[in-house]
Parts: C-alpha cells; structure tokens; sequence
C-alpha cells in the first residue's frame, strides 16, 4: 500500500461508541477514512452515511467481497463479533474492533486466533494508552526512571445512571460478558498491565450496589499480585456519583507517579518534580462519550501505519488477551471467595 494513500475502513455497527470514531475519521491526520456503513437497522446507516457523505453497505458480505476496503472497524457488541470477525478475516480484511474482544476469555482466544489464522491485523480500542500523560509514563517505567515497582495502585470512580443499564442487554453477562469491569475498568486495567507486566495472582470481591439495577457488577476489588512481585489494588465501580477521573498509582523506588486522568504527576525521593498532559474528560460520568477524539485518531492512525507497514498495531487481539485474563481471573475470585491465579497468555 502507498504511503499516501488513507486506509479504507468500513464501519460495522452504530452504537454508541461509533462517535469518536466518526469524528476521529474526519481529519486526515488519523491516516483513514471511511468507505462506507453497515448498521443492521437501514435507517440509521443511511442517516449516518448521508452526514458522514460515504455509502451504505447492504450487507457484510458486500464488504467482505468489495476489494475497495482496506480494514473494518466493528463497534457492535461483543455478542454479535463471531460471525463477522470469521467473514472478514477469511476475506483478508484487517480488523479494528472495540473492546472487550469478546465476552469471556475463551471467546476472545478464539477471535484472536481466527485473525492469526488467516493473516491479518486485529486492533483492538483501548485508546487510554494513547494519553500524553500514559504515553509519558509508559517511558518512564520503561527506562527505570521510577526505580522497581513496589506498589500500584488503581481507581475508578465512575458513575452510570440507570438508563445506562436499562438499555436492553447493557450489563448482562449475554450480551455484555458482565458488569464494570470488562465494560469500563478494562480500560483502565489494560493500561495499567501495559506498565506493570503481567498480574499473577488476585483476590477479589465483587458485587451490584443498591445504587442500580443490573444482572452484572457494578462494583469491583482486588488484591494484586505481580509477576514482577509488586503488589497493588484494584477499585472499579460505577455507582459513585458524579463521577470522578480514573487514576494509576506507581510507587517505585525511586519516585512515585500518579496519572489521574489525562495528567501524569511524578515525585522523585531526590526532591524534583514533573507533570505532563492536561485535565481532560475521560467518559466517567453520565455520559459516558464525554472526552476528547484525540486518542482515537492516535490509535487509528497507529493502526492504519501497521497495515501499511505490515506490522502488529500497539494494542492487537493477543496484547488485549492480557486485561480479559485479568478480569477473568477477578470473576472467578470473585465467585469463588478464594485466591485466582491470573492465565498466561502466550506471546506470538
């Protein structure tokens, strides 16, 4: 593929995450654009495909077969992912997909390996690592700025309404494969994995506040314990009104760092201080779109290069299998009120 050419992504579903995607694919910087939509109810797509001026595609199998689109991005719900990621990965379309991969670990295995099988790119929206401030602190820890890791620690205080979850399957383990953690805090956690390394061991407790009225958790804890031997805790919730910024806490033993939102603070023991990024809205409150496209055009402008580049995209189907093992190890604690071990996941 020419370096010029944008990549052509055809859009697969409309729910609600599709907003900052459409933005994000207004401005060339993101290195994509649009070649059309598929939405299962015609009215809409053609709503959106007349304000986005791209085509309406009848079907998936008219996307598979047209040799005009480069990639997909599929924002359905996970419940609706097998069929599609089997047609267009047989078809030699790369995927770009929002998260969770799928609803349980195994499911998600199964998506990542179809992908692997047929050869093409599976990207996977976790835009959160894609923050100045997380870009910054992904440094930091890289170079051992921050000395060895002791300590993390992880909140997210966010809030949801209940018409959030009276939305029909929102917060069912059918449709959704469960509550906050693989629905908002998987943000969140995979940040945090991507800084520490791999988790081995949790304990956790989970359960649905009086504050909704949900199938699934809203509220979630866990003791932590690292592959590295750092030891932490997790807080996940979305039942603490009005909603607050999502924070990661590292204290290492050279200097501690916080990232709070899209800010990044780090205090080294030698007396200096940093701060990188700025406040910004992070989609913790009621509403849960409310925060800059920004992240989404540096995550599909990062996947349109691995496509013209034939190399993997900075958070692929097998990097997210890493939070989906987190979460199920959680679930199962959490379940079975006694100490989980944290599945491996292999790296290719």
């Amino acid at each position: 593929m020419d370096n010029n050419t944008p990549v052509r992504l055809a859009l697969i579903g409309l729910g609600m995450a599709t907003r900052p995607h459409l933005e994000a694919l207004r401005d060339p910087s993101c290195l994509a654009e649009l070649a059309g939509i598929y939405n299962r109810t015609r009215d809409k797509a053609e709503a959106s495909a007349a304000q986005e001026r791209c085509r309406v595609f009848d079907s998936l199998e008219q996307i598979a077969g047209d040799p005009g689109v480069d990639a997909v991005l599929v924002t359905t719900p996970p419940d609706q992912r097998l069929e599609i990621v089997e047609m267009m990965a047989q078809a030699g379309k790369h995927i770009l997909m929002e998260k969770p991969v799928e609803r349980t670990l195994s499911a998600a295995e199964n998506l990542v390996e179809i992908c692997e099988r047929h050869q093409v790119q599976l990207g996977i929206v976790l835009q959160h690592r894609f923050r100045a401030g997380a870009m910054r602190l992904k440094a930091l820890v890289q170079a051992g700025d921050l000395g060895d890791i002791a300590l993390v620690r992880v909140e997210v205080p966010w809030w949801r309404d209940q018409a959030y979850y009276d939305e029909p399957g929102r917060g069912t383990y059918a449709r959704d494969g469960g509550g906050v953690l693989i629905s908002q805090a998987i943000h969140v956690l995979d940040l945090m994995l991507s800084l520490t390394g791999p988790a081995e061991t949790v304990q956790a407790f989970s359960a649905t506040t009086a504050l909704h009225r949900l199938e699934a958790e809203d509220f979630a804890s866990a003791g932590v314990r690292f592959a590295s031997e750092a030891v932490g805790s997790i807080v996940a919730t979305t039942a603490t009104y009005p909603g607050g910024s999502e924070s990661i806490v590292l204290d290492g033993t050279l200097a501690t760092a916080t990232l709070r939102g899209g800010t990044l603070e780090v205090v080294w023991r030698d007396g200096r201080t940093e701060q990188v990024g700025e406040p910004a809205a992070t989609g913790g409150g009621a509403d849960p779109m409310a925060f800059p496209c920004d992240w989404h055009k540096a995550l599909i402008a990062d996947f349109a290069t691995a496509i013209r580049e034939q190399r993997a995209p900075l958070v692929t189907g097998r990097e997210a299998l890493k939070v989906h093992a987190l979460i199920d190890a959680m679930t199962r604690s959490a379940t079975t009120a006694t100490a989980q071990e944290v599945a491996p996941v292999a790296i290719r």
